[in-house]
This record gives C-alpha cells, structure tokens and sequence, in this order.
C-alpha cells in the first residue's frame, strides 16, 4: 500500500521572514505609488544644453554678422567697380569711332597707315613700341592712339577687378547661407530639447527669464560718473529699448542682438560703429579695469569677444543677452560671461 505522508510545516521563523517581507514589499509599493517621482539628473542636462546652444548661436551670428557687413561692402565696390567699367567702356568707345573715321580717311585716299593697324592687333602695346609706325600720323593723331591704348588697359584692369570682386561677394554669401544654417540648426536643436522638459519645467524657465527681465526695473545704478557727450546719447538711446525681445542678425528698432544694439544706439547720436561686437572692441579707447569704466563704455565679453553691451553702472550691463530674453540690465558677475575689457568711443 502507498504511504501517506502529512505534508512538512514551515517552521515558525521562516514563516516569521515571509511575513516580513511581504509587509515591507507592501510599505514600498505603497511608498512608490504616493511619493512623487524622483527628480530626473538628465533634466539639469538638458537646460545646460539649451544654454550653452543659445550661447552658440549668438557667437555664430556676430560670425554671421561679420560677412553680412562684408557681403554689403563687397556688393558697393562690385557695383562703383561696374558703373566705372561702362563709363570708361563708353570713352573708349567714342575713342574707338574717332580712330576709325581717321582710317576710313586714309583708306579711301589710297591705303590704311599701318599705326591704325593697332585697333586689330592682337598685341596693340607690342605694336606701339614700333615708334617709326607713329611718324606717319599726325600729332593728334597720336595721341589718340596713345590715350585709346591707356584707357583700353585701365578699363581690362578694372574688369579684372569687378571679376574678383564678384568672386568675394559669392564666397562670402555662401559663408552667410552657411552661418545662417548653423544658427537656425542651433536653435532648432535647443527647442527639441526644451519641448522634452515637462510644461512645469519649461513654466520654470520661463519665468526665471522674466524673473531677470523685471530686474531691469529694480536695478541699482550707483552714481558713477556717466560719459558725456554722443557716448551718453547712445546710452540713452539704449536704455530706451529695454524690454525689447533679442533676434539674432537684428539691428533695431524693435529687437536686437548684441552688437546690433550697441550700433544702434550709437546710430542714433550720430556716431558710425562697426556691426560686430569683434570689430567694436578695438574701437575708441581701451579700458582694461572694470573699476575704471564709465557708464556708456562699451563691455566685450566672452574670449573670443562676441558679445558686447553697454556698462550701465554699479557693475550692470545693459544688452541683449540671448534668444527668448530682452533686451535688460544684469549683473556682469552673474552672467555667465568673462570680462575682457571696455571700450570709450
């Protein structure tokens, strides 16, 4: 016969561990399903990538700005380049008729002088070297000759001028379709990246940005000695538009960059400045000491100096920071960027 056997009872403390466990199993789910979420390290991540490609973006449009201004300068000189090339084109050209009544002149009276032969010589300088060729023309008359062969020269130089000229303008709108690219990727990247944060997060950074565009109603600007003149009409000029939005490549009146602030302002008293801030920080006068800037200097920034605004006092700055900020004051410590000298135009 098979045996039965009474089934082995858990012993008193085994059953006391599974007891245990499934309490503290219970706790935890519980604790888990209640507690908020810890916070993501990934989401710190992703504001600093969004600020350091803001931050990228404005150096690649100060580079943008540059063959921008380049690409303006290189289309002015193309232009007076080819308005010089008709209108030497058309001396030459009333030049080249009197020479050829004159060979009409000579052709019907029995032959061509040889001198004239220049109009269809492949090498006219080679040609007129032969001074005996000249004896036959009148003095007038040769110095047609020499003035066509001058003007013939000057006006193929000149055309090899535009050419190249041409041939910059082309490189340098290819660099700004390639500048303009890089900005609009930067930028596009660092939305992607904000859209990932939750509407809290992004509500958050929203108003930590107001938070320090407000601060421009507060700040305390000391009573340090302003600069006078134009200089302090640019500044004015500049305090005006606080709270205008930043747009890279924009020059005013309604929105800015950084250099295209500080052009602006100076636009308005009168006063020509270059358009990048590379260019501006090596004009006017050096201030190598923040203690020594006056209100109304101009502040470089940043080691590759591509960002500028102007010293507001009390150690502010008043500039167009960034994209989604305004055009504020902030404090130079606070903001992210070296200090690497001022200028007094």
């Amino acid at each position: 016969m098979a045996s039965h056997r009474r089934p082995k009872q858990p012993s008193h403390g085994y059953t006391s561990v599974l007891t245990a466990t499934a309490a503290v199993t219970v706790v935890l789910s519980a604790q888990s399903a209640s507690a908020d979420p810890l916070p993501d390290p990934n989401k710190k991540g992703v504001q600093a990538q969004v600020d350091r490609l803001y931050e990228e973006a404005t150096q690649a449009t100060e580079k943008y700005n540059g063959a921008k201004e380049s690409a303006g300068e290189l289309q002015k000189e193309a232009d007076n380049l080819h308005e010089e090339v008709v209108r030497k084109q058309a001396a030459l050209n009333e030049l080249r008729q009197q020479l050829g009544s004159v060979a009409t002149a000579q052709y019907r009276s029995g032959g061509l002088d040889p001198s004239l032969q220049l109009l269809l010589s492949t090498d006219p300088d080679a040609y007129l070297d032969k001074a005996s060729g000249l004896d036959r023309l009148s003095a007038r008359q040769s110095d047609t000759l020499k003035r066509f062969l001058s003007q013939q020269r000057a006006l193929q130089q000149q055309r090899t001028q535009a050419a190249e000229k041409l041939e910059s303008l082309q490189d340098t709108r290819k660099e700004l379709g390639s500048k303009k690219k890089e900005i609009q990727g930067k930028l596009a990247e660092a939305q992607r990246l904000l859209n990932t944060l939750t509407a809290e997060e992004r509500a958050g950074r929203a108003a930590k940005e107001e938070r320090a565009n407000r601060a421009s109603e507060r700040v305390e600007l000391g009573n340090e000695a302003s600069a006078s003149g134009r200089t302090a009409a640019a500044f004015d000029a500049a305090k005006s538009r606080v709270g205008m939005p930043y747009v890279w490549g924009a020059t005013g009146p309604g929105s800015f960059d950084c250099s295209g602030l500080t052009s602006w302002a100076f636009r308005q008293a009168d006063v020509s400045l270059p358009r990048t801030s590379q260019a501006q920080a090596n004009v006017g006068t050096r201030i190598n000491a923040i203690g020594a800037l006056k209100p109304g200097d101009l502040v470089i920034m940043r080691t590759d100096l591509s960002h500028v605004g102007f010293y507001a006092g009390n150690g502010q700055i008043l500039h167009a920071p960034k994209p989604g900020a305004q055009v504020r004051y902030e404090s130079m410590a606070r903001s992210g960027m070296p200090f690497m000298w001022g200028v007094r135009i």
